[in-house]
């Protein structure tokens, strides 16, 4: 539903910010946006800065300064299939593995659902211009809010605070996307604030990625605002605890060294700052999901009415069913594109119980044998454009609904996996948090893990996978788990046959684009592609 903060400001902001923010082609990735006249305007007022922090902020929700379409930040891709991040990032995430198979014949579709992706590639290629494009943004914000320009412009002491915060938020988002460079692309190009505006960057390897965004997020951790203190959907400092606790779980893959303990340490600072799960498990993924809502700890946010494109979970919805699939399960979506695209893989479906409530699942034939048909494969209703009174969402097109990044109950996860691989932690602690996710599936103690000592750790990832699916974890989870590639882990079409087989472990990371391989001769390509 309609959301009274800062991001109601980005539709209007988007066309009036375009010129100081550049538009971006592929060759131009790799360079900092600036343009110094333009600057000094925005940044002359307090409601200036605040603006150009929902530009920031807006690069996850639009796809350009038009919206839904017609002006993209990223030009040489179809702005509504490509240009925008959880259309990417979903796409990145989940088609390859065992949750999601996709019917369309989109180029780029087949190479992610049988793992077989090229450097080529636009869906992977969109993600990356996507989140190099929002670190540019991040950037020059960051540049302008230094204490040392902020200081000096007659600005209140409150309103130098609050800039301060600003400031922090978008070292954030910075840091966020360099995770999600690091995570599927390795070792992509670094660019900051102090980067040569002229200069092609130089590439930053995967581990020494891992210090920097490591070490930012330490920095402005006790910058940022205190829990559940800043506007809905911005930053704050459990924010940058549950990035660390994420980032620290899959240390191990980034960096060949494990950091289990400080992953139960961070996710456990989130768990204590005073978060709670939201009771109705379906009620986190529907239109007015920003409502009464202490599980979510940083959401992107969604307004049918102001931030309208063709991804998000507009996309996540649309994509989910088509008119026969509501009228024979008597469903509502909530909206009317009804794409039919993406159905769930029979290996996920099975791992639930038929009475766990996060079984958000509807079909008949649970299984795919016919890669082109919808209805092989049971389609997901967990992302909903109805609100919890079964009311429709704002506008029939495009989805109110929000996107959790980061909410407690991963946090739980973490912390459980965290210690069961050796973590300093309380196994008194991880097995209430398990069984606090296993009382709201099922509305009662009776399917609770007896002791945390008898739980392995396939089947806290399967817990993961009943919790988390379809919020863009799944690739990871499984490389960390060393199942995304290899034998040891089968679901059906993995591989792209039918009983699944194992594939080159050069796929656990994709491949830097093409295209920026070309433009910028300080790029090495990752192995392999």
């Amino acid at each position: 539903m309609k959301k009274i903060n800062i991001f109601n400001k980005i539709a209007c902001l988007a066309l009036g910010l375009a010129v100081m923010m550049a538009t971006s082609c592929t060759s131009d990735l790799d360079r900092f946006p600036s343009n110094d006249s333009t600057d000094k305007e925005v940044y002359n007022t307090f409601d200036g800065y605040k603006e150009a922090l929902a530009k920031v902020y807006g690069g996850y929700t639009l796809t350009g300064n038009s919206g839904p379409a017609g002006s993209g930040d990223i030009s040489g891709l179809d702005e509504g299939s490509y240009a925008d991040f959880i259309r990417g990032f979903f796409n990145a995430q989940e088609l390859p593995t065992d949750e999601v198979m996709c019917i369309w014949s989109d180029d780029g579709i087949s190479g992610l659902n049988y793992i077989n992706f090229s450097s080529s590639n636009p869906f992977t290629r969109g993600l990356y211009s996507r989140s190099m494009t929002h670190i540019m943004y991040a950037n020059s914000f960051i540049q302008n809010s230094a204490d040392g320009i902020v200081n000096g412009k007659g600005f209140s002491a409150t309103e130098v605070q609050e800039i301060g915060y600003f400031n922090a938020e978008a070292r954030f988002l910075r840091a966020f996307q360099y995770w999600v460079l690091m995570d599927l692309y390795g070792n992509p190009p670094f660019v900051d604030e102090n980067s040569p505006l002229d200069d092609m960057p130089e590439q930053i390897k995967r581990a020494d990625l891992f210090a920097y965004i490591e070490s930012e997020l330490l920095e402005i951790k006790d910058l940022l605002q205190e829990p559940r203190q800043n506007e809905y959907g911005r930053a704050d400092k459990a924010a940058a605890w549950a990035l660390l606790a994420r980032l620290y779980l899959n240390a191990a893959v980034y960096t060949g060294t494990a950091k289990y303990t400080e992953a139960a340490t961070y996710s456990k600072m989130v768990i204590d700052a005073g978060y709670t799960l939201k009771p109705n498990y379906e009620d986190l993924f529907l239109a007015d999901n920003n409502l009464n809502n202490n599980e979510i700890i940083l959401s992107i946010n969604y307004d049918g009415t102001y931030t309208r494109n063709y991804g998000g979970t507009s996309f996540l919805i649309n994509s989910s069913f088509t008119a026969k699939l509501e009228t024979d399960h008597g469903l509502s979506y909530g909206l009317s594109g009804a794409w039919g695209g993406n159905r769930t893989r029979g290996k996920f479906s099975e791992k639930f119980d038929a009475a766990d409530g996060r079984k958000l699942l509807a079909g008949d034939t649970p299984v795919i044998t016919d890669v082109t048909d919808f209805y092989h494969g049971l389609a997901s209703y967990k992302f909903r454009n109805i609100t919890s009174a079964g009311v429709g969402g704002t506008n029939t097109n495009f989805a109110d609904t929000d996107f959790p990044l980061f909410r407690l109950a991963e946090m739980y996860l973490i912390y459980a996996e965290a210690v069961k691989r050796g973590g300093t932690g309380s196994d008194a602690n991880a097995l209430t948090y398990m069984n606090l996710l296993r009382v709201r599936a099922f509305g009662n103690s009776t399917e609770n893990y007896g002791s945390f000592a008898a739980v392995t750790l396939d089947e806290i990832l399967d817990e993961r996978a009943r919790e988390l699916y379809w919020e863009c974890h799944r690739r990871t989870d499984l490389v960390r788990y060393g199942y995304f590639t290899t034998a040891r882990y089968m679901w059906e079409w993995k591989g792209g046959t039918k009983e699944g087989r194992s594939v080159s472990s050069h796929y656990n990371i994709y491949p830097i684009p093409s295209t920026d391989i070309t433009a910028n001769p300080n790029l090495k390509q990752n192995p392999n592609y």
